[in-house]
């Protein structure tokens, strides 16, 4: 009996058949929850995992006693320490917000403040909800530095947010969630947007402090690795049901429902030499699409050929028509930049643009309306670059008229022709960009791009805020658009994995510089240059305790020694390097080695040494 009264004190979370439907404009109501029901106990970590719309975000809300608007509370209960938060009024559950539970949302950016001092920020809830003095939540706030293995955790706080790199952001927040000492914490997707490398210390640093803290933990994500790493118990979601549930072990290893399977058939494999897709010939011409030719590029006045912030030194890379060229590295290394750069939206400093072995302008406000109709972009964030004041038809209508491509009746006819080559319904036309899915505006920024007939698409991190499923649809619809219509994609992001399995070549970048290039096996096969390496170690396995093994490596163990920084001699990477040539790689520019087929590493290492 005590046993068992023990138990139920453990319980911080409790979903009893709890059920959110929406409210329709006739006032009738469309169930979006369904009778969802599970437990999260202290110091444990419930991982709610599914595609977008099953529900993920709603319920872990319902935990601060929050809906959406247009949602409400429509039966069961979402109890907090024995309280039933859905029957609470705004005033009863403020106290319970910070204090009991803390939310930490997808994106730091967005939840800091830009013109405060971190600091500040941090500490402010557990001193106005008057749990903490200021003093105590400064203490607080700098061992939870230590503990998130912030660097200079004795200053960082009294820096800006902008002056902060994205990963060590993502752990301010959680260090903002947890200063008030919170029974429950609410991650949703905090690691979805960062690079491989900083999301593994984002995981750890999350692992270590919710086990030194004995919180309880909601962890929303679509990826099931990452589950594994850090999850007790997964609860698996699909349009608002409970589907499977159970330990991560078990879930993991032996999933029971059609639909884990089929999130687990959905795992991208990790990056390994075979992969890759050497495209068909059939479109190649006598020049490629688009060639970039020693190209330097920054931000800031340009003064004898260098910017004032110099991001992209010597850059070289072709796309050649009907062929998908991947660019990868950690945040700020300049991938943006470069597609900034191709699309004529940042002019370089030095170097030469040249489509279809013709010399392109480098700013687009020169380039004729033929070469802009050549070169199209499809941005990171569908939901910020589709018009929400436009339906579908006049947001894809609309390079259709300017490119004089179509004109009357036919601009309808051609949209329609647009929405299934990307494969959404004609009735889609009619609806606002709010009507769709992540997944569907993301298709709908390609077909814009596509009404355009462009031989370039320039794809900037188009599938990293998708879930597993909807990213591997629309790669295959990539796949499919490039064999049909020859279109040449730049596909920039820092999933190795998915460019991995798309791209017919790879451009590995740090701090601006090429580290490595050359076709998707050679750049996946030893020898590596050791960023790469890093690279590739640094993708989790959909396997308990690899979080742990990965931990240990000999590249680890360098790569959290620094961040990504540009620099003006040597290689930008020996502080992060487990092979760096003392007195050398800090001192000389890395020499350009070639190998075979064209692959190519910049080490001061022979091929043979980097085997």
């Amino acid at each position: 009996m005590s046993d068992k009264s023990n138990q139920n004190d453990d319980i911080v979370f409790e979903a009893i058949d709890l059920s959110i439907n929406a409210l329709r404009d006739d006032k009738s109501e469309l169930p979006i929850v369904k009778g969802v029901n599970f437990k999260v106990r202290r110091g444990e970590v419930v991982a709610l995992i599914g595609e977008s719309g099953s529900g993920k975000t709603t319920i872990s809300l319902s935990a601060l006693g929050y809906c959406k608007p247009g949602l409400i509370f429509a039966g069961g209960q979402a109890k907090l320490l024995g309280h039933d938060v859905t029957k609470m009024s705004v005033n009863e559950l403020r106290p319970l917000r910070g204090e009991k539970v803390a939310y930490l949302a997808q994106s730091a950016a967005a939840t800091f403040n830009p013109s405060i001092l971190i600091n500040e920020q941090v500490t402010e809830a557990a001193v106005l909800h008057g749990s903490k003095t200021q003093q105590q939540a400064d203490e607080k706030a700098l061992a939870l530095y230590k503990a998130l293995e912030l660097p200079d955790p004795e200053n960082i706080g009294s820096r800006y947010p902008h002056q902060v790199s994205g990963g060590q952001l993502q752990r301010l927040m959680a260090a903002m969630a947890l200063c008030g000492d919170p029974d429950l914490l609410v991650l949703d997707e905090p690691t979805t947007a960062l690079d491989v490398t900083t999301q593994i210390e984002v995981l750890k640093a999350f692992k270590h402090v919710i086990k030194v803290e004995e919180a309880a933990a909601i962890y929303v994500t679509h990826d099931l690795a990452v589950v594994a790493q850090i999850a007790d118990h997964i609860v698996v979601l699909y349009n608002g049901e409970v589907k499977e549930a159970g330990p991560t072990e078990t879930i993991i290893n032996s999933p029971q429902h059609p639909y884990t399977k089929r999130l687990m058939d959905a795992i991208k494999p990790l990056p390994e030499p075979g992969q890759g897709e050497q495209s068909s010939d059939k479109h190649l011409r006598t020049s490629p699409a688009l060639e970039v030719k020693q190209v330097d590029a920054g931000y800031g006045k340009v003064r004898n050929g260098k910017a004032a912030v110099q991001v992209l030194r010597d850059i070289n890379v072709a796309i050649e028509r009907g062929k998908t060229v991947g660019v990868i590295g950690e945040s700020g290394c300049g991938k943006s930049t470069l597609a900034r750069v191709m699309a004529g939206l940042l002019p370089p400093a030095q170097g030469d643009i040249l489509l279809d072995g013709e010399p392109l302008p480098p700013s687009v406000r020169e380039r004729t309306t033929d070469q802009l109709r050549k070169v199209q972009f499809v941005y990171q964030m569908a939901d910020t670059a589709l018009n929400p004041r436009q339906r579908i038809k006049d947001i894809i209508g609309r390079p259709v008229q300017f490119y004089d491509l179509a004109s009357g009746k036919d601009v309808r006819k051609r949209v329609d022709e647009l929405l299934e080559l990307v494969e959404l319904p004609v009735q889609f036309a009619d609806r606002y960009p709010h009507e769709l899915s992540g997944g569907q505006k993301q298709r709908v920024s390609l077909a814009r791009a596509l009404a355009a007939n462009p031989e370039v698409v320039l794809c900037d991190e188009v599938t990293s805020a998708l879930d597993t499923i909807v990213g591997a649809n629309v790669i295959e619809l990539l796949k499919r658009l490039r064999r049909e219509l020859g279109v040449s994609f730049i596909f920039i992001s820092h999933d190795l994995s998915t460019v991995a399995s798309f791209a017919d070549e790879i451009v590995v970048l740090y701090a601006g510089r090429v580290a490595e290039q050359g076709p998707t096996d050679r750049v996946l096969s030893p020898p590596y240059h050791p960023y790469t390496r890093l690279l590739i170690s640094s993708v989790p396995e959909t396997r308990v305790g690899w979080l742990e093994e990965s931990s240990e490596s000999r590249e680890a163990q360098s790569a959290v020694q620094g961040d990504v920084k540009l620099t003006e001699k040597g290689c930008p990477f020996h502080t992060r390097c487990p092979m760096a040539i003392e007195g050398t790689c800090a001192e000389l520019d890395p020499p350009r080695r070639v190998g075979a087929l064209g692959h190519i590493i910049e080490c001061h290492l022979e091929f043979d040494g980097l085997s």
